[in-house]
């Protein structure tokens, strides 16, 4: 038996291939097929099964395409009506996988078709979970995402049917059964998971809040209903595009995205399609010289999910530049949360944009030590943070006032064009998309403060002082 986590960092996303004697069984896969594929040609092994613990609302699932090229049947557990061919267990539903057998147990509350697969060895002992947003590591899957979809199946309703299923179903198993979840820390499903990505039922009874053993149902409910913030806005359509399973399938995605464009051909398909153009190079070289009117979401960091959260339009035609050699990781990603309409990048970059003799616009930045500098001469300068709003609780700046880049679109309308702002987040990375898009729309008096709020922690600006946030900025 063999059971390997494929995890996917800028999801924070973990899918998951079980093999035995020839059999194999994927869990909760990504868009993309060719790792999984590739994985069971390596054991020599055919896929049996493609596992769905629920229909997921931060990924298009690659479940359709895989069990098109490889014959595998689609599983979803109780309740699930997808819009194509796939395979609906009942509660405890066992399925042989080699040597080995997995059985279904029906856990509703992240969603009402959400399951939990037990896998039980050679010898029948049971052996581990695969959770997918039932249960993760030090937390549990937020309950109100169906209600986005579905208005009438509250948060509180399905809250309370999560109480009954980790009771019934999860905490009720030996406490040396291993623990899988669907997510680790970083995804947008849970509130607060912790870095690791595999425990146990025993460490979790320990150490989990929502699994303490004197917690009454009424507690649980207020406390995984507590604190939730907005999902990103993408998230109902990929629920949608999982259900129906309307989707292209990634060989085509990619023949039509990761296509090289001149600058001629990349100018001619920018204006007749009005395609966005996203500039994916580092936070690090996009200020120093970039496409008027791009914006600029780095690959290097948690990519998908800041276009997710940014364009809301999954049909929005995109042409995107990066550095060579990333140019279907670019698409790869879009595909993942559902933007399937990318037409092509620029080929040769910047460098082939400048050499056609075509104008750059560049993005001022200072460094913490230099604006501090500037306050100490007596600058008053409007600085904006543009991390999230929790963040910025905890500590912030004692001039500076909450901008956040999920809300960027909704408070953008409170600057004023003529002022100049300084942005700053974390440590640059959303500072420097929330000023590239700032900068698309006008405001050209925007200036990043490099290494974000971790440089100016070392700055005498840095301390907590709690601030409203002004209706004018």
């Amino acid at each position: 038996m063999k059971i390997e986590q494929i995890y996917t960092g800028c999801l924070a996303e973990a899918a998951y291939y079980i093999e035995s004697a020839g059999e194999a069984v994927i869990i909760d896969p990504l868009r993309e097929t060719a790792p999984y594929i590739e994985r069971a040609e390596r054991d020599h092994a055919k896929i049996k099964y493609v596992m769905e613990t629920h229909f997921h609302a931060d990924f298009v699932s690659g479940h359709i395409d895989l069990a098109k090229k490889t014959g595998a049947t689609i599983v979803f557990g109780p309740t699930a009506k997808p819009g194509y061919d796939a395979y609906v267990a009942v509660d405890e539903e066992v399925f042989p996988v080699g040597d080995i057998t997995i059985t279904v147990l029906h856990t509703p509350g992240h969603t009402m078709e959400s399951t939990t697969y037990l896998l039980k060895d050679e010898h029948g002992n049971p052996h581990a979970i695969f959770t997918g947003d039932t249960l993760f590591i030090g937390d549990v899957g937020r309950p109100d995402l169906v209600q986005k979809v579905k208005a009438d199946i509250t948060p509180q309703y399905l809250a309370g049917l999560l109480f009954d299923s980790l009771r019934n179903k999860i905490m009720t198993l030996s406490d040396e059964v291993i623990v899988y979840p669907g997510h680790g820390a970083g995804s947008a499903c849970g509130k607060k998971m912790d870095k690791e990505t595999v425990s146990t039922v025993g460490k979790q009874k320990q150490f989990n809040y929502a699994l303490r053993a004197d917690m009454t149902k009424a507690e649980f409910i207020e406390a995984v209903t507590d604190g939730l913030t907005e999902p990103p806005q993408y998230f109902p359509a990929n629920v949608l595009m999982n259900v129906l399973g309307n989707v292209k399938g990634i060989d085509e995605i990619l023949a039509k995205g990761n296509r090289p464009l001149s600058v001629k051909e990349f100018e001619t398909v920018w204006e007749s399609t009005e395609a966005l153009v996203i500039d994916a190079r580092s936070k690090e070289v996009f200020p120093k010289g970039f496409i008027p009117g791009s914006i600029f979401i780095g690959i290097d960091d948690t990519f998908a999910p800041w276009v997710g959260a940014l364009i809301a339009d999954l049909k929005q035609p995109i042409l995107f530049l990066v550095e060579p050699g990333k140019e279907e990781e670019v698409v790869t990603r879009l595909a993942r949360v559902g933007y399937d309409n990318t037409l092509g990048y620029l080929q040769g970059g910047i460098e082939a944009w400048k050499a056609a003799g075509n104008e750059i616009d560049t993005l001022d930045e200072v460094s913490a030590d230099e604006l501090e500098s500037l306050t100490l001469l007596g600058d008053k300068l409007a600085v904006l943070d543009a991390r999230r709003r929790s963040e910025f609780d905890t500590e912030h700046l004692v001039l500076a006032q909450n901008f956040p880049l999920d809300t960027l679109n909704q408070q953008m309308a409170m600057l004023n064009k003529q002022k100049t702002y300084y942005i700053h987040c974390a440590g640059g990375y959303r500072s420097v998309i929330a000023a590239s898009i700032l900068k698309s729309r006008g405001y050209h008096n925007i200036i990043n403060i490099r290494g974000g709020y971790k440089a100016l922690t070392v700055t005498k600006l840095a301390r907590t002082e709690h601030q409203e946030v002004l209706t004018e900025l």
